[in-house]
């Protein structure tokens, strides 16, 4: 059965309702702010959001996830404290660098303050209930495209998210995972659709979680900054975490039981740490990126051989179709571009016009 469309004053009605729980739990928070003497909490310090909880998040002491002394760590486990968010920082998501004051105090139930939200280097985004885009993460240095054997990967699939990656301004990655599914059937078409991609600037990984072939080249690669995985639903994106990060579903359990403080226990995005060195964020909802609210110019300047021809058209609103004097065609008939990326452009230009 297909669910039933909201009418937007329905809509109207489920946004109002939030934005009142919303403000009041801030209220709280803030007069549970108030409350607190200066010391009931450390002297400020760099920290990174680990997970969001609505008016809450959990912040990580930079010093000591990176092995600096911070005075308050337990072994290898950097101290995290669950935090209130000063009203007037803009929304924080997981993947910021903030600056905060650690609880010190009983009378603070453990709870530390968000003083400041530090500049991110990169966002990424998806539309919400309303179609305006949101920050569902920050500070992410890899998007990892993740395609398999099965479900069968399609070119305009690929580009789409290498053009997302390219608006973002985030470095992407290919992966084919699930390497134990290729056979005589389908080999050739996989080497294929993937032969162009490094020439383009794109490397390609290839894996199988349940070999365990290919897995330490990933961890290698992951090793240097944050990365996120990104991929069309079956290709294995829930068992790569899984494999990368066996004890994550154990973590993640245990750290909603250990902070569980109000209501607010529900997390879009979570970050971790993997073992070999780098970071993790993930979330069903990242994993589902994709292109959103581009325009046509922005969709052109994602194929990264597009670029030196972009703007030398012989008319301003070439279609890039046929026209005479066309830069763009001229490079495809030059080699310089391929005809499968040039249909994928094409393809994905009518698809945005749909959407």
């Amino acid at each position: 059965m297909s669910k039933r469309k909201l009418s937007r004053r329905q809509q109207w009605r489920i946004a109002k309702i939030q934005e009142e729980r919303e403000a009041r739990a801030r209220k709280r928070a803030e007069s549970a702010e108030e409350a607190l003497d200066e010391t009931d909490l450390g002297p400020e310090q760099t920290g990174l959001v680990i997970a969001n909880y609505g008016t809450q998040v959990l912040v990580e002491s930079i010093a000591a996830s990176s092995g600096e002394s911070s005075g308050e760590s337990t072994g290898d486990t950097a101290l995290r404290q669950r935090c209130h968010v000063r009203a007037n920082i803009e929304t924080l998501v997981t993947g910021d660098r903030v600056a905060w004051r650690p609880a010190v105090s009983e009378r603070t139930g453990g709870l530390g303050v968000v003083g400041a939200r530090l500049a991110r280097h990169s966002e990424l985004q998806r539309p919400d209930r309303y179609g305006d885009l949101k920050t569902v993460a920050a500070n992410i240095d890899r998007i990892v495209i993740v395609i398999a054997p099965r479900p069968e990967p399609f070119a305009n699939a690929i580009d789409r998210y290498l053009v997302a990656a390219e608006t973002t301004g985030i470095a992407p990655l290919l992966l084919l995972n699930k390497i134990d599914l290729i056979d005589d059937g389908n080999r050739e078409h996989l080497e294929d659709l993937l032969a162009p991609y490094p020439d383009l600037g794109y490397p390609v990984l290839r894996l199988s979680t349940k070999t365990g072939e290919g897995l330490e080249g990933l961890l290698a690669t992951l090793a240097e900054g944050t990365s996120v995985f990104v991929g069309q639903s079956g290709v294995g994106k829930s068992s790569l975490v899984n494999a990368l990060l066996p004890e994550a579903g154990a973590r993640t359990g245990a750290l909603s039981e250990a902070t569980q403080k109000g209501t607010h226990t529900t997390t879009a995005a979570e970050l971790f740490h993997l073992p070999t060195g780098g970071d993790l964020i993930d979330s069903p909802g990242i994993r589902e990126f994709g292109l959103w609210h581009m325009s046509e110019q922005a969709l052109l300047e994602g194929f990264v051989e597009f670029r030196p021809f972009i703007g030398h058209c012989r008319f301003r609103d070439c279609r890039h179709q046929g026209e005479p004097g066309c830069a763009i065609n001229e490079a495809l008939a030059r080699g310089d571009i391929s005809e499968r990326r040039m249909n994928s452009f094409l393809h994905l230009r009518n698809s945005l016009q749909e959407e």
